[in-house]
């Protein structure tokens, strides 16, 4: 996830960003879990992994990555994938799209509820939970929006791989093994790189922003 609108956050909103982050990563991951345990797949949860416990879902260099985020406004950072078996699930290909829509849907869900506070009650909110509502529907939309992106390990890849006809996923599937190096390549070459990603997800995230905040900022 790349971006941070806004001027440099202070301590409130850097510790309530960082919340948010590790509430909307644990829920994205568990969703993912779940949603392939309901298709037929039982790997994640004999690993634990269907669980709203966000040490199950820690990742270590994906949460210096989210407070890199909170408080620089720049970076990538991301929960411990979870692990599915494609030829356990139904439907196969189309079942992997599915599980992997899982998890920026439970985002958008999660952005849509922490809205509603701030719709109706913001003149009434202290300061932090005021910060707290408002890093919890931005983080969630960003947390959508980017994740959709088509490059893997990104869901967006797996949702594209399995609406696709059959005859595109040996084209495709191979590109898992090269995700990584070119979303950490556009990363590491910064101006070039970020833009590319910045617009990669912009679209998706501002229809987003647009449907569930509309006027509230955030």
């Amino acid at each position: 996830m790349i971006g941070f609108p806004g001027a440099r956050p202070d301590a409130t909103v850097i510790i309530m960003t960082m919340l948010a982050f590790v509430i909307a990563t644990t829920v994205h991951e568990f969703c993912h879990a779940w949603s392939a345990l309901m298709l037929g797949d039982d790997t994640a949860q004999r690993q634990g992994r269907i669980t709203l416990n966000p040490i199950a879902h820690f990742d270590p260099i994906g949460f210096l990555g989210m407070m890199l985020i909170a408080v620089a406004g720049f970076g990538i950072g991301w929960g411990r994938p979870v692990p599915i078996n494609p030829a356990r699930l139904r439907g196969r290909q189309r079942g992997v799209a599915l599980t992997a829509l899982a998890g920026p849907a439970s985002n958008i869900v999660l952005a849509t509820l922490f809205i509603i506070p701030l719709r109706f009650g913001q003149a009434d909110l202290p300061y932090a939970a005021e910060v707290f509502l408002n890093r919890m529907v931005f983080v969630n939309i960003l947390l959508a929006s980017f994740n959709l992106i088509p490059i893997p390990p990104l869901d967006g890849h797996k949702i594209l791989t399995g609406l696709l006809p059959d005859f595109w996923y040996p084209y495709l599937a191979p590109l898992e093994r090269y995700g990584v190096l070119i979303l950490l390549g556009l990363i590491m070459i910064g101006r070039i790189g970020q833009p590319i990603l910045v617009s990669m997800y912009a679209p998706v995230y501002g229809l987003l922003r647009s449907l569930i905040a509309g006027p509230v900022p955030i």
